[in-house]
């Protein structure tokens, strides 16, 4: 892919559309369409799917699910909602795109689904969404404003979420712009470092790493999941972190972006994560399996540095902290030098108007 297509995304200058070559596009490029009596709203560029914002009652937390390229592969795995032929049935919670984490003041939000025994429920919290804000299109990108409430086992709430989506699309590119505040209530919220977190993305099955051997991972709970392995054809995925860690190795490590390359079907594909400079404990740590979870934990520094970094992060009562990433779904492989430009160009926006992160506990 050409370092112009990417930074066109980067630098938000819309690529012309095959319509508008024709003459004739429509009002709207992006289109931000509201289905509340169907819990989801759903995201299209020039037409084509691109995403939807869905909250239904099987899941724990609302998430961006299916997410597409711009020629409408879809680059997220289907299992638990529409499980495909081949794929892995493992981690019923890693679903599409989420956020969320795993110890707030000792409850576990990232490991909840319909899944957990009656006798662990207590140990878990869910994120209920409560309304849409925002939801429009544009000619140049879509926008989605939504309020969620993070809501302990006894019914209490910890922290309110609110979350600014913007959508970009252009014949190679899709981008999603995540703005997320988090604001705790009467209680400080402690969010001790733990290694699941924040935000996530479960990838379709060519994109995860080739596995020859089965492995069980451990949640900070103990609890184990044994991740089969499969049949490896057509199964390609490979990182790489803007310190040039690759494949495996970049679990456990930090980087201002990292990107999962490959080829789904005949389409090459490329996700890339950007971390924003203002994020707390930029930049992130990696917490990306082979297995497919491709997600950016600043906060579980213990877990992931192994005891060399700790963060211990907190929120106290009525304060904020605010969370900003990018994600590109590209059509094509960009070059480290094309998404370190991109980092470049998107990090270096101003961002008035957002609260500022509080400092961790203790510093």
């Amino acid at each position: 892919m050409r370092t112009a297509v990417l930074a066109s995304a980067i630098l938000l200058g819309v690529v012309a559309s095959i319509a508008a070559q024709a003459g004739g596009p429509p009002a709207n490029r992006v289109e931000v369409v509201r289905k509340e009596a169907d819990r989801r709203v759903d995201v299209l560029v020039d037409g084509k799917p691109f995403t939807s914002y869905i909250w239904p009652t099987t899941l724990k937390k609302p998430v961006l699910f299916p997410i597409r390229t711009a020629k409408g592969t879809a680059v997220t795995r289907g299992f638990p909602l529409e499980p495909r032929a081949g794929e892995r049935v493992d981690h019923p919670h890693h679903v599409g795109l989420w956020f969320n984490y795993g110890d707030v003041n000792g409850i576990d939000f990232w490991n909840n689904s319909d899944a957990i025994p009656a006798a662990d429920k207590h140990k878990m919290g869910t994120v209920l969404h409560r309304a849409i804000t925002v939801a429009k299109g544009g000619d140049d990108h879509g926008e989605l404003g939504t309020s969620a409430d993070w809501v302990m086992p006894d019914g209490s709430v910890s922290l309110k979420q609110n979350t600014s989506y913007t959508f970009r699309g252009d014949q190679a590119t899709r981008t999603i712009d995540l703005v997320i505040t988090l604001t705790a209530q009467d209680k400080r919220v402690s969010m001790t470092d733990n290694k699941e977190g924040v935000l996530g993305l479960r990838v379709t099955r060519a994109l995860e790493e080739p596995s020859t051997k089965p492995e069980i991972f451990t949640d900070a709970a103990g609890r184990p999941t044994t991740v089969a392995s499969m049949d490896n054809t057509g199964v390609n995925g490979v990182y790489l972190t803007s310190e040039g860690t690759k494949g495996a190795a970049v679990w456990g490590t930090r980087g201002r972006w990292c990107t999962l390359s490959g080829t789904v079907g005949a389409e090459p594909v490329s996700i890339a994560v950007l971390d924003h400079p203002q994020n707390p404990g930029h930049p992130t740590y990696w917490h990306a399996r082979g297995y497919g979870l491709f997600a950016a934990n600043p906060l579980g520094q213990k877990a992931l540095s192994d005891g060399k970094d700790v963060l211990n992060f907190a929120i106290e009562p009525r304060q904020s902290a605010t969370f900003r990433y990018r994600i590109i779904v590209a059509t094509g492989t960009p070059s480290a030098a094309d998404v370190e430009s991109a980092w470049k160009a998107w990090s270096s926006r101003a961002t008035e108007g957002s609260p500022e992160s509080p400092r961790p506990a203790g510093r």
